[in-house]
């Protein structure tokens, strides 16, 4: 449900707002007007300063030493009193990043020079002074020919199984080998090791000073972004009023949830400042507060995906808590993932995550009782169980056979269900879209909504109870007959009473070729679920027979079994998941939304208040 809101308007004398700005952080209730990004330097370097020290936070929370060979020595520093820990973090983090490059070049030039050996690199400088050039080469082993030490000053400095290095000493200024030398070494590896010495000594450093710094001034870091985060909230609050009275006065604009107002109010009499409220109007463009309960409240981050309602609209939260949770566990459907999933839900409790347990626990649920009624325990069909079908629970499952749809064949349980909440989807978004509407406008500039509505789920409801038995051929054509003159002569001639009759009748044609196409292509796509529950059944029941083909008659047999049922649909489990959350999501979102009419162009409620990381 959306909060209604009221428009406040603040008047207070020049200088007064900084102090009043913060009076109403503490209050934490008041959604000042205000940009959410830089609008002139003096907020660029806040908002700057700010990045670098969550960047310096998030360094620290993903650095771990406790692994490190030289942990000891690291945990043991301490750094001592730092005038700007930030300052210092920023650039011990650069120095830590170009001192491991340098390492690990110094390692592959070591690796590279290893193979030569120790040498004198003023002795080669001095024979050719005299003359004698010193050449190197690098050759594949099979390719070197033991005869080439007979035509040539050759020695072979070292070998292993894939290569041989060698050198070659001549005065002969037409010298010429069957191969191409290779840049001679800069100097031998025992530079590299004292190069190594070095750079490891200076890694060390900047490992043990981080980690201390990490330590030391986390809390002070953190605390210096809240205090920042609020000096920018206040400062672009500040710089979003306006002035009057030739500057001695400053105006501000606000809003808060009307079931504060009274709280708010009562604050703002013990302050200097001149407060006039109103019920917020949606020319005003009000921020969104959803408020819901408890399960709703759950997907309230699903919503704020898409985009918040605008203050005219409809929360969808309540929609998508059930159709969502409805499609995830028609997807997964599988009573034994339903148990994983809980269980990953429970260990989340415990985690940096815990926010998201509820909502994985929920899923998990649901899925756990489609899984059931889908007769489904990782991929094995259950309805066939014993126990099973002494408590007669297999006759409340959908039935494995094909149902019978008169004129049209005969179809899976599952794909028609898939279809079924299809309809039902789309039906309720089009009703929600005339109430809305009406709401809005009226019943009289809602009619050829209202036409559609009544066409759309008079032709489900008539579709229904023909199908159960309810209604008869004769009495369902005469309700069809009706339904369609009605929703007709709303879509055709009545939609707009402010119109011509002939542009209602060229606009509800237009309409009407969109709406017929979109329909069906919106419904077709909910076989979707059907075709993702199918492909995570099928390939879970594929590693299950995988796995008794490898398990033989037993024994060692077992455990091959277990590691490949296991691993099998631990993955089947990651990858329907991921299908399970992103195809619900799109029909949500797509569908529901489109035939809803539905914008999420809303802001969302961002009171002034105290910020903390």
């Amino acid at each position: 449900m959306i909060e209604k809101m009221n428009r406040c308007s603040f008047v207070l004398l020049s200088g007064d707002e900084e102090k009043f700005l913060k009076d109403l952080q503490d209050l934490g209730m008041v959604d000042i007007t205000r940009s959410s990004k830089p609008v002139d330097d003096k907020s660029a370097a806040l908002l700057s300063k700010v990045d670098s020290i969550k960047r310096a936070l998030e360094w620290f929370k993903g650095s771990d030493d406790s692994q490190d060979r030289d942990f000891k020595q690291i945990n043991a520093y301490v750094i001592g009193t730092v005038s700007d820990p930030l300052k210092e973090t920023a650039d011990n983090i650069s120095m830590l990043e170009e001192t491991s490059a340098a390492l690990s070049d110094a390692y592959a030039e070591r690796e590279a020079r290893l193979h030569w050996g120790r040498f004198d690199a003023q002795a080669i400088a001095d024979l050719e002074k005299n003359g004698l050039k010193m050449r190197f080469y690098t050759v594949r082993a099979k390719d070197f020919d033991p005869g080439w030490a007979s035509l040539y000053s050759l020695t072979e400095v070292s070998r292993d199984a894939d290569k041989v290095w060698f050198v070659t000493v001549s005065d002969d200024p037409d010298y010429s080998f069957p191969i191409d030398e290779v840049p001679a070494p800069s100097g031998d590896y025992t530079v590299s090791d004292q190069q190594i010495a070095i750079l490891e000594k200076k890694l060390l450093d900047c490992k043990c000073r981080l980690h201390s710094l990490k330590r030391d001034y986390t809390h002070v870091l953190e605390k210096d972004c809240s205090q920042l985060l609020s000096e920018v909230d206040r400062y672009l609050a500040s710089v979003a009023s306006t002035r009057a009275a030739d500057g001695h006065l400053v105006v501000m604009e606000g809003f808060v949830p009307q079931d504060c107002a009274e709280k708010v109010q009562s604050a703002l009499d013990r302050m200097p400042v001149v407060c006039l409220q109103s019920a917020a109007t949606v020319e005003d463009n009000p921020p969104i507060s959803l408020k819901n309960n408890r399960f709703v409240k759950m997907f309230d981050i699903l919503t704020d995906m898409y985009g918040m309602p605008a203050y005219d609209e409809f929360d969808p939260t309540a929609f998508i808590s059930i159709f969502f949770t409805l499609f995830f566990a028609f997807c997964m459907g599988d009573a034994g993932y339903g148990l994983v999933i809980i269980l990953a839900g429970l260990l989340l409790r415990k985690s940096s995550m815990r926010s998201m347990s509820p909502l994985i626990l929920t899923l998990g649920a649901a899925t756990t009782v489609i899984g059931f009624f889908f007769h489904s325990f990782f991929s094995v069909d259950i309805s066939q169980w014993g126990f099973i079908q002494s408590l007669g629970l297999n006759k409340i499952m959908v039935p494995g056979d094909k149902v019978e749809v008169p004129g049209m064949g005969a179809y899976d349980w599952n794909m028609m269900l898939a279809l079924v909440c299809g309809v039902l989807h789309i039906a309720l978004a089009q009703t929600v879209k005339a109430i809305v509407a009406t709401r809005n406008k009226g019943f009289k500039d809602s009619l050829g909504v209202w036409g559609w509505t009544i066409l759309i789920v008079g032709a489900v409801a008539i579709g229904a109870f023909a199908l159960a038995g309810v209604m008869n051929k004769e009495a369902a054509k005469i309700a069809i007959i009706v339904v369609g003159i009605i929703s007709g002569l709303f879509i055709f001639f009545l939609r707009d009473l402010h119109k011509s009759p002939l542009f209602n009748f060229g606009n509800g044609l237009w309409e009407t070729y969109n709406t017929a196409t979109g329909l069906l292509s919106d419904v077709l796509s909910y076989l979707r679920l059907y075709a993702l529950g199918l492909a995570g059944s099928l390939l879970g029941d594929a590693f299950n027979d995988l796995g008794v083909m490898v398990r033989g008659d037993g024994g060692a047999g077992w455990i091959f079994f277990l590691f490949l049922v296991i691993v099998g649909h631990v993955l089947n489990i990651a990858m329907s998941g991921l299908s399970a959350f992103v195809h619900p999501l799109r029909l949500n979102f797509l569908e529901f939304f489109k035939n809803a009419g539905y914008s999420g162009t809303g802001q969302k409620y961002n009171p002034l208040k105290e910020e903390t990381i």
